[in-house]
């Protein structure tokens, strides 16, 4: 008996997306094998099952070698042991350092040290997501952190230049290096209601307006760390509350304004007191860093579940915020116009992305 075996010889490293999607899901060789056949690949090949277990363990092979590479998306690019053209290895590169949402949810603000590896089995549980691809991502947000907290200049091109990500993806990690060093709390019960995409959203307008690199290019560390100098200085606009005479006339002119423009006119008539000092004592309380940690809870608390309780739709939200931050303006006895529109220029957007009516 006589058996013919077709032979092909090449230099160019096969890249199935396939096979990498299940090594980077954390599976297992026979896991993968298991959903390579349920997903009906022997009857569109007409491989063997034995062919598909050979396949997967030398695609896994693959994988395992190139992995150290990735720990240095650079290294990939210049070595010439593996043949994989341009386009490849970006894929490579961006489905390594993707990550899900429900993971990232669960340790952002954190510190990205071995206390929070050791939950990785709890998370892993809670999740669904498997506990190698657990740490895979968690080990990836701790290189990148680790890569770029010192560096000068901008945090996501610092991302881009080190790990070759892609825009969006560079802009999701300078989200969570910026909450991993400003220690953020986002896991309280009343914050769950929110995604990672809300608090990216928020970390991007503070890298932008309240931090170092804000004022100053040439600072260390300028996208990582609040100014210092400015959350000392937010306590200046505490007069806006505690001078009865600003607070009654920055009232009037809001008032004034919306007045017949807003659905909830009443209510925010009602309560404008109350709003306008949970916003300033919140910017008064930064100075200290557990305040600082809490920014997301005192936001949810002092503004959005208030207005949340007497159902405020976004757009009347939206009008108010507006017309609260442009009044000041016009107070003749109020000093710090410029230290205003900075925090509340930033703090608007927030409220407005964590605003769910």
């Amino acid at each position: 008996m006589t058996s013919e075996l077709d032979i092909f010889v090449g230099n160019t490293t096969l890249i199935d997306e396939d096979v990498y999607r299940l090594w980077l899901d954390g599976y297992s060789v026979n896991d993968a094998v298991a959903l390579r056949v349920r997903s009906g690949i022997l009857e569109q090949t007409g491989a063997t099952t034995g062919v598909l277990q050979s396949d997967t363990m030398d695609h896994y092979r693959t994988f395992h070698m190139l992995e150290r590479l990735l720990h240095a998306p650079p290294k990939l690019l210049h070595q010439l042991i593996f043949q994989i053209p341009p386009s490849r290895q970006a894929l490579l590169i961006e489905r390594y350092y993707t990550f899900d949402e429900a993971f990232v949810r669960e340790v952002l603000g954190k510190k990205l040290s071995k206390g929070t590896k050791k939950d990785l089995d709890d998370i892993s549980t809670k999740t669904g997501i498997t506990l190698k691809s657990c740490r895979r991502q968690f080990d990836n947000f701790k290189r990148v952190f680790k890569v770029v907290e010192e560096m000068r200049g901008s945090l996501v091109d610092n991302i881009q230049q080190h790990f070759l990500l892609s825009d969006r993806l560079a802009r999701d990690y300078a989200a969570i290096v910026f909450f991993a060093n400003n220690r953020f709390e986002t896991g309280k019960k009343k914050l769950q209601y929110l995604s990672f995409g809300d608090f990216a959203f928020c970390a991007e307008l503070m890298i932008q307006n309240w931090t170092l690199g804000a004022v100053d290019s040439q600072m260390d560390d300028m996208d990582v760390d609040l100014d210092k100098e400015f959350l000392q200085d937010l306590k200046e606009l505490k007069v806006l509350v505690a001078d009865k005479d600003l607070l009654d006339l920055h009232k009037s002119l809001v008032c004034t304004a919306l007045r017949g423009k807003l659905g909830v006119f009443s209510e925010m008539e009602t309560n404008f007191k109350n709003l306008s000092r949970g916003l300033v004592n919140v910017a008064a309380k930064l100075t200290h860093n557990k305040d600082v940690r809490d920014l997301f809870v005192d936001l949810v608390e002092k503004f959005v579940e208030p207005c949340r309780s007497d159902h405020w739709p976004l757009s009347d939200v939206r009008l108010f915020l507006n017309q609260y931050s442009a009044s000041v303006h016009s107070l003749d006895g109020f000093r710090h116009q410029a230290l205003w529109d900075r925090y509340m220029g930033t703090l608007r957007g927030c409220l407005l992305r964590l605003y769910h009516d």
